[in-house]
């Protein structure tokens, strides 16, 4: 397959996850880093992560959640590749969200920071985060909230935060009360064992009915 064949190839799955003014540069990154891209279900662990092997192959793959609004997809696709080109130029021996990764990733999204790619509402947000970017989005709670803003199909799913104290709701098919907040995290009782649980506020539930 030649470069342009593969790069026509890209720009049509690409299309169906991430802002189309995004795509010709996303797929010039996926040529350039050539690396292995795998779109995976809804995992509620994470959006999205970086091997350097792949099935024991010596090839890395990329794996990205394809029920990300297509934002957050972005998002988390840069964040991945930027961990693929901190691995090729340093290897092991960079921390896996040091001051290497930062750089890369902080240049990788320097193209997309403009309202041609996102919104001006989280713009404003993402310019702010990547300043000194998290391990993830879910560790920035303003980026996190504003990046939810557009996500489809919810149903009846909310963050945890904006649940009242006392009320039920279910998370990874366990039922939980909210009890109380303590700072940066929420306490919740699981109902069937009684065990307590720390909650990130913007952890994402479906109210009980």
């Amino acid at each position: 397959m030649t470069q342009e064949e593969l790069l026509q190839k890209n720009r049509i799955i690409l299309s169906k996850y991430i802002p189309e003014k995004a795509i010709d540069k996303v797929g010039d990154y996926i040529f350039e880093h050539d690396f292995k891209l795998i779109i995976k279900g809804d995992r509620k662990s994470k959006w999205g992560d970086f091997k350097s092997h792949h099935n024991n192959q010596s090839y890395p793959a990329i794996t990205v959640n394809k029920s990300l609004n297509k934002y957050a997809f972005l998002i988390t696709f840069i964040h991945e590749i930027a961990h693929c080109k901190t691995y090729k130029e340093y290897g092991n021996k960079a921390e896996a969200h040091g001051i290497e990764w930062k750089k890369i990733f902080q240049c990788l999204m320097q193209c997309f920071l403009n309202t041609e790619v996102f919104p001006l509402d989280i713009l404003y947000v993402l310019r702010n985060h990547m300043q000194n970017p998290a391990a993830s989005v879910n560790a920035d709670i303003k980026l996190y909230k504003v990046l939810s803003n557009y996500d489809e199909n919810k149903n009846n799913a909310a963050l945890l935060e904006y649940i009242k104290d006392g009320e039920h709701f279910q998370y990874e098919e366990q039922i939980y009360k909210k009890v109380t907040t303590r700072r940066k995290r929420i306490e919740c009782i699981h109902l069937s064992t009684g065990k307590i649980y720390l909650f990130s506020p913007v952890a994402e539930v479906n109210l009980m009915e």
